[in-house]
């Protein structure tokens, strides 16, 4: 009964340690079943049923979701399992019985199966009972390493069997096992055992929680669901193909996915896990300087060694078919007998069989780099984030911080996919030489070893080229975006200067720095393609000219297994270059997040809790604070501290002084956030809150600005609404204080913004306040609420400082004089009163006999009406634009054929796309002739010298590394062009888009298309793009080869490529919307960088790092699990696709094996064979492009949004263009003007008529809502007309370009703005003026002596935002930059509300002598300012309330302006402030 290969060789008997080994394992086996059983049953009895076997459990180990389907499928599975292993078992003991019977003979290993499977077969039973009744999730771990055992042992047994059998051989087989008719019998049944535990793998899967019960709500159903067919709890085939995809993928297919439809990351994947690993490897380095790459390893080598294992598996299996390419042409030329039939048909399904384990862990291996990658990314994203909120004030640029986390950080994480290469490299090279050796011998092995380290070494140089123009392109792409986030903050002020074409100049100029240094790189990369493509034919012209030339006998199964191995060692070679070039680049990355991460630390202010027993607020010591400078000419401190100063609990102290005076770096010192150089430290008791000078404001609505983190205490809320004069704001608004604040709060005006960050501190309830400047939003009422509160504020209204129990008057950053208000006013020679006689100059104008009737009016009526400079219309505007500013648009459905008809046309029209086509034919055309020529010519038959073969071989060879050449040539030069068109088109349109475009629209979407996207068409996509093609040349001339043996084999393919287009076409639906998601989701990343990084000092004050830090982390894991899913998915599809072509192969093998020999050319069989061994990696190619294409092309689709969109009215109108000297007067005439922001929105101003003389100064009031800064947009033409028109000295502004008619205004808005550079280039940016000039405004504007501080005059730097000047002194540049220009008609928009009155008072003065000749309009916050006008216009709602002088208008008592003017004085009453703040 036995079949037993030891009937004709005794000899395969002899290890019978084998044998006794196997009876021990089996031994062991049936001792741990019994083990088992015996603790589950104890564990039972213990617990009740709650253990493992316990029957209707809920929550247990396992949840599962019992629907019909599922059971019905568990029912049939596990029955399947259970009624083979009793086959089995019955087998074996059948098997021992009729051993005894008939031969008398006892098996100890025949029974140890047999008891075994008894075993195995009761405990079968046992579980599927509980499986079925919910108790268990899955056979027993111990019960699947029995059956996988035992399968394969009997697939051993039989193989073994069977080629000892079918070789017909008298030698030994390696493995010495014998196999019974037991063996064949169980084989089957053991392999439906295999299937069934894999079926109820995928149907059962654990959730997550323990004690959950049956939901009862649908939508809690479908959340369970979810998990359950998440990757965390997918069983082992389902993680193998990629099933627990299937049902995103089903989803994807029926609707439009979106976030929640996403299943979350793993724990190991998330930011906070990832990023804690980061800091415990980075604290472990503390003694020795800090290594991210170590820090990084640390993190993720458990991960990176089971990824490299799979990676050596794939390797050794990639190399099994050039192994026995030989045997197999060998085969097909030999003559064929029944035997050999089936031996063809062994080799063919161990191709096939090699094949199938090469795919699948090549695609698990990258599947697991991607893992590691995202983790990689959410880690230094964290960091980042970590660095951002503790470096030292005022060394961030948003630039470098959006190239960081764009580029850098997706560079490192990309990187996780080629490290293993490193040392794969080597392992591919040994290999490929061992299959030389053994074909071809030692002296042509060594040839193709030389030739390959020539190949590689050759590359060494492209390399470091590479790495050099790399790093040049970083640096200017830090450069152009540093830029561009600073002009997009801006762009409102450049429109209306019309400056915007200058500093569009400015981007293409460092845009042309960064295309020089992509020119280099890619025409490098381009070198390095070429001896890529060129590597194979060197190194087999090498290896053949040395064999032609020692007279080794070459085969054409020789050939072939060379020719296949050459090709795989192609990869290794290519490998090289691209890995050499990601170190560098990723080094290039590395050292650029490791410098950013070693970058000095903010020293944070130990925060003191309050305490009952202490008086004392503030200690001030003495001591000296300077902005960090890297220049060293610049020593001298910003603040200096002479003598220490205590300020108690409940006081207010007041800090005043002129503009430049150190104000506000006074109060950054005292919260911690300027670098101490000398000193005690400032000591602060209790917790802080923080109003800056300059507002800042979330996105987000208004209720959460204010909360920041804290709970709502609605009593206390509103109270604080009241108290900060919101609660006017809060009903206007629509949406009450749910209103969504768009980026940097531009839909709200200044007053608004100021209001909402003084009650973020009067919420907090905070014990010390710090408020800058803050009395120019609000009424000095508000401080009653800050009552036993210690409150410190700098303010140049000076009508303020009678209230507070301490002033500090400062100097050149020194304090000069401190104590109480009536002390400092006593010393006549003292700073304080100086400013205060102008303060009274200043109030001398408005005339104080209006004060009396107006005295009743309580002040927070006063509050409702006092003048404000609210910018109503960007309220009703926004109200339509909350949604689109907060959710960035993205096409739906697949990119569109016209973004792909649009790129590739882009460069010279598409003329080198055919011959680049052409290029790549040939090349494939020419290397098949070779290849074809030297198997023919091999051949035993054949009468060819060898100086012809190898000739000919040379000629086509080398002829095919030409035209690769060209092609290489080509594609970069197109891919240049193309990315400079796009770029151009993009920032362009960008520039031109009118100032709404930019206030609905973040500037992070912006800046992430300048960034990311165009970094992606610079460098990917031309290659992603051509690679699909080309790959797709390869793939189709390889089936045109194949089905010249049989054209069957053409019909084949054609099925398996519409399957493929099948699964193709499913997939895409669901990865498109994935990688579009990817792009969304990567923004709001951005947009809270850059926000916080704004906004670090009052995060700081507010101890609220841990509260963004924590928004910060929550956005990263949106991100990975968008990106964890996408590049999954694409998976799921290769591996199904890969499947297909590896069949395909096998079936071409079996065709190949089964023709007649007289029918096959073995030759040109033999080359189908070798080139078919490449299909699935080129399949895989081909899939891979053909996914990352579609994805990356979303890229260009939304540098293509931006690319239309609607612009401004023209810049300039040649047919009507103003005269030169335009306008002559300045006379403005307002006919019938009517203003509204859309068509469906009210209309602002109604109607209004009315003329402004020329050379007169005109002031416009007004309430909150009027309109007034309606009229000053529509006089610039960012809105425009909807009725009237608008004429300045007879000319019609809306048929004239926007750049005559902004050009010919000048306008000093009220956020002051400064751009980085120097002194020059700020007032001077469109370089027109002498140095003469620039200093003759200084002076005017009194900003002359602070220039002359630093010995680089007018080339000192600005830094960007200007954040190195103060508020004030950054307003004096912007009224020094108009006085420059000298225009006719001037507009100032509060251009003096920063700065103390002194100055004021002599800027007024400026202004009245400078502009004598002018007609300036003055949008009034104070009335001083428009009390010396010649007329004062009056709006309201929209209409004229009043237009005359202001002398006429005071007079009389009941016109709105004197009422105005009387509560501005009674404002200004220094008892009235008393009271109020105290």
């Amino acid at each position: 009964m036995a079949i037993s290969m030891g009937s004709s060789s005794p000899g395969v008997l002899g290890p019978v340690n084998l044998y006794i080994a196997l009876g021990l394992v089996n031994v062991v086996f049936g001792f741990v079943l019994v083990t088992w059983v015996l603790i589950d049953i104890w564990k039972q009895r213990r617990y009740g049923g709650g253990g493992g076997g316990g029957r209707g459990r809920v929550g247990g180990d396992a949840e599962l979701i019992h629907s019909d389907r599922v059971m019905r499928k568990l029912r049939v599975s596990s029955m399947a399992i259970l009624v083979c292993s009793v086959i089995i078992s019955m087998t074996y003991v059948a098997f021992c019985v009729y051993r005894y019977w008939v031969h008398r003979i006892v098996d100890d290993d025949t029974v140890s199966w047999a008891v075994t499977w008894v075993l195995a077969s009761f405990i079968s039973c046992y579980t599927r009972n509980t499986i079925l009744d919910g108790g268990r999730s899955n056979w027993p771990l111990v019960l699947i390493f029995w059956w996988v055992y035992f399968t394969v042992f009997c697939l051993l047994s039989v193989s073994s069997y069977l080629l000892f059998r079918l070789r017909k051989s008298k030698e030994l087989f390696p493995l010495p096992l014998q196999a019974y008719t037991v063996e064949f019998v169980s084989l089957p049944f053991s392999l439906v055992i295999s299937v069934s535990v894999v079926v109820i793998s995928c149907t059962t899967k654990p959730t997550s929680s323990r004690h959950l019960n049956q939901p009862l709500l649908q939508k809690e159903v479908e959340s369970l669901c979810r998990d359950v067919d998440s990757f965390d709890n997918a069983g082992f085939w389902s993680r193998l193909t990629f099933q627990w995809l299937n049902p995103l993928l089903s989803m994807g297919r029926k609707q439009k996915l979106e976030l929640g439809h996403i299943p979350s990351v793993s724990q190991s994947e998330r930011a906070e896990h990832a990023s804690s690993l980061f800091e415990e490897s980075l604290k472990k380095q503390k003694f020795g300087p800090c290594s991210l790459p170590k820090a990084i390893s640390f993190a993720i080598w458990r991960s990176l060694a089971k990824n490299g294992v799979l990676a050596g598996i794939n390797t050794i299996a990639s190399y099994t078919g050039p192994l026995l390419i030989t045997s197999f042409v060998n085969f097909l030329s030999s003559k064929r007998e029944d035997s050999s039939y089936r031996f063809g048909l062994i080799l063919a399904f161990i191709f096939f069989s090699s094949k199938t384990m090469e795919s699948l862990t090549q695609r698990q291996w990258y599947f697991g780099a991607q893992r590691i990658g995202i983790r990689v990314r959410a880690g230094l994203m964290a960091l980042i984030y970590r660095k951002c909120q503790s470096i030292k004030y005022a060394g961030l640029s948003n630039g470098k911080t959006v190239n960081l986390i764009n580029v850098d950080v997706e560079r490192i994480g990309d990187f996780c996919s080629y490290v293993h290469g490193i040392w794969l490299l080597p392992v591919q090279v040994f290999l490929a030489l061992v299959i030389l050796y053994r074909n071809l011998g030692a002296a042509p092995s060594i040839a193709a070893l030389s030739s390959t380290v020539f190949v590689m070494v050759s590359n060494t140089p492209l390399a470091n080229m590479q790495e050099r123009h790399h790093s040049k392109i970083m640096e200017a792409k830090d450069a152009r975006m540093k830029v561009t986030s600073e002009t997009l903050k801006s762009m409102r002020v450049l429109k209306l200067h019309s400056w915007e074409l200058t500093f569009l100049k400015k981007i293409l100029r460092l845009r042309e720095t960064e295309r020089s240094a992509l020119k280099s790189y890619l025409y490098t990369c381009s070198a390095v393609a070429f001896l890529f493509w060129a590597s194979p034919t060197l190194v087999s012209v090498a290896t053949f000219g040395v064999c032609v030339i020692l007279k080794v006998p070459l085969s054409a199964g020789t050939v072939l297994s060379a020719l296949a191995t050459f090709r795989i060692l192609q990869e290794p070679i290519y490998n090289l270059p691209e890995l050499i070039s990601m170190v560098a680049q990723t080094k290039v990355s590395i050292d650029r997040v490791q410098e950013f991460l070693k970058e000095e630390d903010h020293k944070k202010l130990l925060a003191y809790p309050s305490s009952n027993s202490s008086d004392v607020a503030v200690e001030i010591e003495a001591g000296e604070y300077a902005w960090g400078s890297g220049d060293q000419t610049l020593k001298k401190p910003t603040v200096k501290i002479s003598e220490k100063i205590k300020i108690m609990v409940g006081h207010k102290v007041a800090v005043c002084g002129a503009v430049g005076s150190g104000k506000t770096s006074l109060l950054c010192s005292m919260l911690g956030e300027i670098p101490r150089t000398a000193g005690a430290a400032i000591r602060v008791n209790g917790t802080k809150a923080y109003v800056p000078q300059s507002a800042w404001i979330q996105t987000g609505t208004v209720r959460e600005n204010i909360l920041f983190g804290k709970k709502l205490h609605s009593a206390f809320y509103e109270n604080v609404l009241e108290r900060c004069a919101m609660k006017q704001d809060v009903e206007m608004w629509s949406d009450g204080d749910l209103t969504v604040v768009g980026e940097r709060g531009m839909n709200m005006s200044g007053g608004q913004k100021q209001r909402i960050q003084l009650a973020r501190a009067v919420y907090s309830d905070s014990d010390v306040y710090f408020l800058d400047d803050p009395f120019s939003a609000v009424d000095a009422h508000t401080g009653t609420h800050l009552y036993k509160k210690t409150v410190i504020y700098s303010t140049h209204q000076l009508e303020f400082l009678d209230a507070a129990d301490l002033v500090l008057v400062m100097k050149d950053g020194c304090i000069i004089q401190s104590g109480k208000y009536e002390d400092l006013i006593a010393d006549q020679q003292g700073e304080l009163v100086r400013q205060l006689s102008a303060h009274r100059q200043s109030l001398s104008q408005v005339n104080p006999a209006q004060e009396d009737r107006t005295s009743t009016i309580k002040p927070h009526q006063a509050s409702q009406i006092e003048v404000m400079e609210e910018n109503f219309g960007d309220h009703l505007k926004n109200r339509k634009l909350l949604k689109k500013t907060q959710e960035e648009e993205s096409e739906t459905g697949r990119v569109k054929w016209n973004v792909y008809s649009i790129f590739v046309t882009y460069a010279y029209k598409g003329a080198l796309v055919p011959v680049i086509l052409l290029c790549q034919v040939l090349f494939q055309g020419l290397q098949m002739a070779s290849n074809y020529w030297i198997a023919w010519a091999t051949e035993d038959d054949r009468m060819i010298s060898r100086e012809k073969l190898i000739g000919v071989f040379i000629l086509l060879s080398g002829g095919s590394s030409i035209f690769i050449l060209g092609r290489a040539v080509l594609l970069a030069t197109i891919a240049i062009e193309t990315a400079q068109h796009l770029f151009l088109g993009m920032i362009s349109s960008v520039f031109r888009a009118p100032i709404s475009f930019f206030d609905s629209t973040p500037s992070s979407r912006i800046l992430d298309r300048s960034s990311k996207d165009q970094s992606i068409v610079d460098t990917d996509i031309p290659y992603r793009l051509a690679g699909l093609v080309f790959a797709l040349i390869q793939l189709l001339s390889i089936i045109v080869l194949m089905s010249q043996v049989a054209w069957q084999v053409f019909v084949l393919f054609l099925l398996i490529l519409a399957i493929s287009m099948w699964y193709q076409a499913y997939y895409i639906t669901t990865a498109r919307e994935l990688a579009r998601m990817v792009g969304i989701r990567k923004a709001p990343i951005l947009h809270h960088f850059s926000e916080s990084v704004t906004g670090a000092a009052v995060i700081r004050c507010f101890n609220q790092e841990d509260h963004f830090f924590r928004r910060c982390l929550s956005l990263i894991d949106n991100y990975s699990h968008i990106v964890f899913h996408n590049s999954s998915s694409m998976e799921w599809l290769s591996v199904r696709i890969n499947f297909l072509f590896n069949f395909g192969f096998f079936v071409v093998l079996v065709i190949l094996v089964s023709l007649p020999r007289s029918v096959v050319n073995p030759s040109l069989a033999g080359l189908v064979a070798t080139y078919g061994l490449n299909l699935n990696v080129l399949q895989a190619w081909v899939i891979w492009n053909l996914c990352n294409v579609e994805n990356k092309m979303i890229s260009v689709e939304r540098i293509l949004q931006f690319t239309n969109i609607p612009s401004e009215a023209p810049l300039v109108i040649e047919d009507s263009r103003p005269n030169p000297q335009w306008p002559y007067e300045g006379k403005i005439e307002l006919q019938d003007l009517s203003i509204r922001y859309a068509p469906s929105l009210p209309v602002i101003l109604k109607e209004i008529t009315c003329t402004f003389p020329g050379e007169k100064k005109i002031g416009i009031v007004g309430r909150t809502g009027s309109g007034k800064s309606t009229l000053i947009q529509a006089l610039f033409r960012v809105v425009e007309p909807s009725g009237g028109r608008i004429l300045i000295d007879g000319v019609d502004i809306c048929k004239i370009g926007l750049q005559d008619l902004r050009s010919r205004l000048s306008i000093i808005p009220q956020d002051p703005t400064l751009f980085q550079g120097n002194i020059r280039t700020n007032l001077d940016p469109l370089e027109e003026h002498s140095d003469q000039e620039i200093w003759e405004v200084l002076n005017k504007c009194h900003l002359a002596e602070m220039v002359r501080q630093d010995p680089r005059l007018l080339d000192a730097p600005v830094a960007e935002d200007g954040q190195n000047w103060s508020v004030g002194q950054r307003q004096l540049a912007c009224l020094a930059r108009v006085l420059l220009k000298k225009r006719r008609i001037l507009v100032l928009d509060e251009a003096t509300a920063s700065i103390d009155t002194a100055t004021d008072n002599l800027v007024q003065r400026t202004i009245r002598e400078e502009t004598d000749n002018c007609t300036v309009i003055t949008v009034a916050h104070r009335i001083p300012t428009v009390i010396d006008n010649d007329l004062v216009l009056v709006l309201d709602d929209g209409k004229i309330v009043e237009y005359d002088s202001p002398k006429l208008l005071l007079e009389n008592k009941f016109s709105s302006f004197s009422k105005l003017a009387a509560e501005f004085v009674r404002r200004s009453s220094s008892n009235s402030c008393h009271g109020d703040l105290t």
